[in-house]
This record gives structure tokens, C-alpha cells and sequence, in this order.
């Protein structure tokens, strides 16, 4: 029976191909969370606890799936976003560190505020509304998306935590019936933004585990997400409402200048932790 430490290590042999270090270590360490129920802390002091047969076969399982590249949060089915510990598989895209950023933008904005009406476009996993409708008072959230397959993600996440959060499946491309012209303070989206050429440039277990509905856009109509939602958000804001995008880094200023043309204001591009454009807001 192997201990804690020497599972461990283990893992971190196993998977350096595909996941040098120092990421092969952070792997290992959540592989290990999530396998033996512990806290990071917890592990630390109990190194050499035994370790037992069946929780050695689940490490083994995700030793081999992580051998193939696919990512830690599809291997063990949860990804960390805002104090909340989500769903994941292959139906949605792995939250961000840069859509917690996001969100924090939203929660600063509106801090103090009761039942707000929000709006997610491309809810994916629904990271955004629950995190929202978790940390706004009294606030009733809404999710939209085309994919079927992310929704029954996003619905099991909300039941998960009790989240007040509606569920709308359709094309944003066509008109939103579900929700009333003039009705919304807040409108989010973290659309699909990354161009077909810069597949090149992204790392294999993005490009062969996570969808590509959610990921690419042409690069011919790289801002067609943004130029509809800005049309959208024209009618379903209030006045005052406010449009919160999370962007490709190329394309700020240009979705900044799409936004003051349709009308809105106080339109700003809005900087990352890492000093890149991410994130532009405006208010209707």
C-alpha cells in the first residue's frame, strides 16, 4: 500500500510528458484533492498516510487520461470558479481565471444592489449567472445558450447550489422571445472570440478536448458575437443597464467603437491581471 507522498510523486512521474513542471505538481496536488477528499493543508501533514486500493485505482485512471493531454478539470469532473466547485466534462469549455475577473467587475459595480435582472449570452457551464445570482442580493439570473449538451451542465450545477437561475436554450442569432424588451440590468457574455488562426498557437488538450462551438470564430466575422449582442442588449436593457464582455485582447478598441456607435456610453476596454485587454463594459 502506497502513502500519500509516494502517490504523489507517482503522479508527477507519470504525467511530466504531457504536463512538465511545475504544472505536473499542481496536477498532482489536485488530483490528490479531489481522490482522497482533503484539503491542501490536510495532505501536507498526513504524507505518509496509507493510501487505499480503490482510491490507488482512481489515481491510476486519471494517471492515463492525463497521459493523453486531456485536461485535470475533464478528468476529475469539477472546475473551481468563484468560490464555487462546477460541473465540467466535454460539453462545456473549462472556466477561466479571466471570467472570474469578469464577474468580479460586474459584482463591484453593482455592490449594495437587490434584485437585479441578469442576463448571461453563451452561458456555457453557467459559471457566470451562478457565480453572479450567488454574490447579488436577491438577484434573478438567466443563461442562455445553443447547446444542449452545455445546459444539462449548467442546469445540474444550479441545482447543485440552489441558484435562482433560468435556463434558455437558443441561437442568439435569433430573436429572444423568452425575455422582456426593456427588463435587464445587467447583460453578460464570454462569446466565442478566438480566430480559426490562431489554432496554432493554442496548447493540444484545448484544441482536442474542448469544444470548438465555444472556442472559434472566423476569421473573416471575428466581432459577429459582439456586434449581435450589442443589438440584443439594446432592447432587453433598461436604460442605464449596463453590457459586460469578456474579448479577445486583438479586438478591444473595436468592440469599444461597435458599442459607442449603437448608442451606448461610459463605453471602456478593460484590463486583465496580466495588463491585457480582456474585458469592455458599457452602459445602454
Amino acid at each position: 500500500m502506497a502513502t500519500v507522498q509516494q502517490v504523489q510523486q507517482l503522479i508527477r512521474q507519470n504525467i511530466r510528458d504531457a504536463y512538465p513542471e511545475p504544472e505536473a505538481g499542481a496536477i498532482a496536488q489536485l488530483v490528490l484533492e479531489h481522490v482522497l477528499q482533503k484539503s491542501r493543508m490536510q495532505l501536507r501533514l498526513q504524507q505518509q498516510e496509507v493510501v487505499s486500493s480503490a482510491q490507488e485505482a482512481q489515481v491510476q485512471e486519471a494517471i492515463a487520461r492525463l497521459q493523453q493531454q486531456e485536461p485535470v478539470q475533464y478528468v476529475l469532473g469539477a472546475a473551481h470558479f468563484y468560490g464555487l466547485e462546477l460541473q465540467v466534462d466535454e460539453r462545456v469549455l473549462i472556466p477561466r481565471p479571466e471570467t472570474e475577473e469578469l464577474v468580479d467587475l460586474v459584482l463591484k459595480e453593482h455592490k449594495g444592489k437587490q434584485g437585479l435582472q441578469v442576463l448571461d449570452i453563451c452561458t456555457g457551464s453557467g459559471c457566470i449567472p451562478l457565480a453572479l445570482a450567488a454574490n447579488l442580493s436577491a438577484a434573478k439570473a438567466y443563461g442562455l445558450e445553443v447547446s444542449a449538451g452545455a445546459l444539462e451542465v449548467a442546469k445540474a450545477n444550479a441545482e447543485k447550489y440552489k441558484l435562482p437561475v433560468g435556463w434558455l436554450q437558443q441561437d442568439i442569432f435569433e430573436p429572444v422571445q423568452s425575455i422582456a424588451d426593456g427588463s435587464l440590468d445587467i447583460i453578460t457574455s464570454n462569446p466565442p472570440y478566438v480566430l480559426e488562426e490562431e489554432k496554432q498557437l493554442m496548447r493540444p488538450n484545448v484544441l482536442q478536448y474542448e469544444p470548438h462551438l465555444a472556442l472559434f470564430v472566423p476569421d473573416t466575422d471575428a466581432l459577429k458575437y459582439y456586434i449581435r449582442i450589442t443589438a440584443v442588449a439594446k432592447e432587453l436593457l433598461k436604460e442605464k443597464g449596463k453590457l459586460y464582455f469578456e474579448i479577445n485582447e486583438r479586438y478591444g478598441k473595436q468592440v469599444q467603437a461597435g458599442l459607442l456607435e449603437a448608442g451606448f456610453t461610459e463605453a471602456a476596454v478593460v484590463q486583465d491581471l496580466f495588463g491585457k485587454d480582456r474585458m469592455v463594459r458599457a452602459v445602454k
